[in-house]
């Protein structure tokens, strides 16, 4: 599984410099969030993404989501949060990214009117999405932040071209377990983004294993789904992943550490993870694992 942290929280942060962060520390792609305030957003022109596609091509690092604001549940005209949502695709297929995340949003509509919105919109979407050569990615968030609420939402829309960004944090916040979660999310995942806090009160972020979230049994789901998937391309179902992203928050909370001092730490924490849920994997097959002696 291949590694990638989020622009989220870094507030226009220079291009070169999200790939030196990238490529230094051995992340193998990056979460854009594109958004007006950043370099990278819908209103660039064709120039400005060319040379965006050559510095991450020239630095081996993949654009892994273009992660973007239009609200699917929220109430209003369907129209302009179309446009907004087709710029969205457009940008991610002009970079070269499999992904366009979009929000729910719809936290001020009832469940009912939020997920017939968020279906009427996510199927003009999906539509949109397939023909760019992208997916749209719903993220567990706001409204729905359950793997339930996102499930039932992508079942009715019924279409491959939109799929789920898991957000473990927000899906745990809703009271599911990450058994739970997977299993609703298994026929619609693309891919994952990981954090950790300390407490349900407390949502100041912390590395990755520093806090209360149960990574390390997300990371044995995905691990026993990628045993079991079916053919090499593992990003549209099945519950596989092939891609796990830490979601860096310093923008909304200044005093979290900077981005260098913490990136070689949260590596080695995901990929000792990974590793140990793989390792576990191997030993229930019946490969023995070595025990020290």
């Amino acid at each position: 599984m291949r590694l990638a942290f989020s622009t989220l929280g870094l507030p226009g942060m220079p291009v070169p410099e999200v790939l030196r962060l990238a490529s230094g520390a051995g992340f193998h792609g990056v979460e854009l969030r594109a958004h007006p305030e950043e370099p990278v957003h819908p209103g660039l022109g064709l120039t400005e993404r060319v040379e965006v596609v050559e510095r991450f091509k020239d630095a081996g690092v993949q654009i892994l989501c273009v992660a973007g604001y239009p609200k699917v549940a929220e109430g209003g005209e369907d129209a302009p949060v179309l446009a907004e949502l087709r710029a969205l695709l457009e940008l991610a297929r002009d970079l070269g990214a499999p992904y366009a995340r979009v929000f729910p949003g719809g936290v001020d509509a009832g469940p009912a009117e939020g997920d017939a919105t968020a279906v009427r919109r996510l199927r003009k979407g999906a539509a949109m999405a397939t023909d760019l050569g992208v997916r749209v990615l719903l993220e567990t968030h706001d409204s729905h932040r359950t793997g339930a609420d996102a499930a039932r939402v992508l079942r009715a829309v019924g279409h491959p071209g939109a799929g789920v960004l898991w957000d473990v944090l927000h899906t745990w916040l809703g009271g599911e377990d990450p058994e739970t979660t997977h299993r609703m999310l298994a026929p619609y995942l693309g891919y994952v983004q990981v954090k950790d806090v300390a407490s349900r009160s407390d949502s100041m972020p912390l590395p990755p294993g520093k806090g209360v979230l149960p990574l390390a049994q997300v990371m044995e789901l995905l691990t026993r789904a990628r045993d079991t998937a079916e053919g090499p391309d593992t990003s549209a179902g099945g519950g596989a992943a092939d891609w796990l992203c830490w979601e860096y928050e310093k923008r909304w909370y200044p005093e979290v550490a900077e981005l260098p001092a913490l990136l070689p730490g949260v590596r080695d924490h995901l990929r000792g993870l990974l590793a140990d849920a793989a390792q576990s994997r191997t030993g229930r097959r019946g490969v023995p694992r070595r025990t020290p002696r």
